[in-house]
Parts: C-alpha cells; structure tokens; sequence
C-alpha cells in the first residue's frame, strides 16, 4: 500500500509493504553517495540489504538507545559525509528506530544547509508515527529534542517483515504511539485495541495510524494548531524520561504513562485495560515537583502556561492551556 502525503513543498510517498526493504533501490534515488545509518540494535542485515543497493554507499552504525541522540553523534555523522565527499546532490538513509531517524534526518537537514534523507523504520514506534512528519533533533543534556529541525523525509519505506527480530516489549513500546493516535482521532482504531489481539492486527494499526498522522502534518506541517495533538501524553511523558532515564522506561512506555492524567475518568476507564492488556506500565511513583521541573523546559511552554491535549471522549481532543499549578495538581492527583 502506497500512502501520499501531500505538502505546498512537494511531498512523499509512504509505501507500506512486507518484503519492501528489498525494493529501496528502485523506489529511493540511491544512485549517488548514500550514508546509510543505523543502530547497533538492528540487524546489520538490514542496513546492508540498503547498502547493496545504493551506488556509493558510506555505513555508519552507532550504538543503540537514546544516549546517542547527542550533538556529538550529529557532528560524527555530518564529518562522515564531509570526509567522503558528500556534496548537495547525496542522500542520508536511516534504517533503524526513532533515534536513528531523528538523528541521521537532522545531519540531513543541516548538511550543506539540506540534503534528502529517506526513512526506512524498524521498530514499531517509528513505523506508526515517528518516520513521518519531518521532525528532526538531538536531546541536550536530559532534554529531549530540544535541538532540531523540520526536514521533511523524500521517502519513507514500512515494511513490517522486519518487526519479526523484535522483542515484546519493544513491539509494546510503539504500540502505545498508536493508543495515542487512537484515542485522540480514531475511536475504532480504540475499539480494536479493546476487541482484538493487536499483534494479529499489525499492519492495520501501523496503516490507520499513518493515515492518522498524515492527515495532522497535512493540515499542519510546522506544529502551528492541530499537529500539537500528537503530543497527547508526551509533556508529562517526556517529563518521565528525564527524571528516571530510558534504563527503567522505554519512550512509548513514558507515553503511556503520560497519557494517563490527561484523560477523563470515563476514557481512563477504557484505557487502562488497554495498557495493562499490551504490558505498558500503568503506575509512576515519581515526585511531582521534579517532573513539573523537568517539563518547564518543554517547547510547549509559552510564558506562564503550557499548552496541553487532554482527552474527555474517545477519538477526540482539547487543546488546553494550563498553568505549572494547574499541571502539577493533576500529576499529583494521579501519581500520588
């Protein structure tokens, strides 16, 4: 299946396809200089399927995890390409999850001031949601993503055949950025959650969630209104990532634990069954005070308030402006 995304500046095709990973050649530009990047955690295979296709291809594998969304990882990269005579007409491939996509997109976006960048997701997370939308960044410090770009990827290859090397917990991991795609837009999407084994249903939930985002960053490609959506459970997720560290949480797990006081009663109800169902943590003995500190540094902070997505009924949302008051009052009355 083809997905179209469609922006003023162009747009690019999103196929979704198992076996597609062999296919990157004929539906990428690869006949040029290729920095292919990927993580120690993903079959070296996969990489190197890309790289067999591509002209001149340049391998740069960094160590899996969080720890290396780092401006210095970004400053590895760009020197590769600047050390192999990468000029404005090479490419940048990520093959890997969320951090290798983040990472090797914003060496694409800074080098020579934009190079293209294709996407080629392997894990849950980043096929459902972070492969698309041309959100690009470094962390600093314990802050995530507070470095970055908007480069929008000229392709992006989902093929689900490469899911099968992945643990359980990961595959809960992404599947909890499918939740929140659910449970802000998409109530049927919900309903199958409640209904069906998800794993039965993977490529239904990473198409439905596709279409989800696509049709979000369509209407709104720079976070100015509805794109802000998509952060639903990610202010006070992220807040959990900084305080505790991706050794006890994975990213998704923090979403999920993030979404929580940002529901109604009524939709909690619904939802924490659907966690606990997908084994994604369900409680946060975490300190208030520290997580409000940690998200004052959020990029939705304006001011003196936060701007903040709450979900009152299934397949909906509000946009809300909240004060540190008002954030920290509902962290304490649902942590504790």
């Amino acid at each position: 299946m083809v997905i179209s995304l469609r922006l003023p500046a162009g747009g690019y095709d999103i196929t979704v396809e198992r076996g597609c990973l062999q296919k990157a050649g004929a539906l990428f530009n690869l006949n040029r200089r290729v920095l292919v990047v990927t993580d120690s955690g993903v079959p070296a295979a996969y990489a190197e399927t890309v790289a067999a296709q591509c002209q001149t291809p340049v391998v740069v594998c960094i160590p899996q995890g969080e720890e290396s969304k780092t401006v210095a990882w970004w400053e590895h990269l760009c020197r590769k390409m600047l050390e192999n005579g990468f000029d404005r007409t090479d490419c940048v491939v990520a093959v890997g999850g969320g951090v290798v996509g983040d990472l090797s997109g914003f060496a694409a976006a800074a080098y020579m001031r934009g190079i293209d960048f294709y996407n080629i997701p392997t894990t849950v997370l980043s096929q459902v949601d972070s492969s698309i939308g041309g959100k690009v960044a470094v962390d600093l410090g314990s802050i995530k993503n507070i470095v970055g770009a908007f480069h929008q990827p000229k392709g992006v290859l989902v093929d689900p055949d490469v899911l099968d090397t992945l643990p359980a917990r990961q595959i809960a991991n992404g599947l909890a950025e499918a939740v929140k795609m659910a449970l802000t837009f998409d109530a049927d999407l919900f309903a199958l959650f409640e209904t069906v084994n998800p794993l039965d249903h993977i490529e239904e939930i990473i198409i439905r969630s596709l279409q989800c985002k696509k049709a979000v960053v369509e209407e709104d490609e720079r976070e100015g209104g509805v794109r802000r959506v998509l952060n639903f459970g990610h202010t006070v997720g992220h807040a959990i990532e900084s305080t505790t560290g991706l050794s006890t949480f994975y990213h998704g797990e923090c979403v999920a634990l993030g979404m929580l006081p940002m529901c109604s009663d009524a939709v909690r109800a619904r939802l924490l069954p659907v966690l606990k169902k997908l084994n994604l943590p369900t409680d946060y003995a975490g300190n208030a005070a520290a997580l409000m500190q940690a998200a004052a540094h959020d990029k939705k902070y304006s001011g003196n308030t936060v701007t903040v997505v709450t979900v009152s009924t299934v397949g909906s949302y509000a946009l809300e402006k909240w004060t540190p008051a008002q954030l920290t009052a509902r962290m304490e009355a649902y942590y504790g």
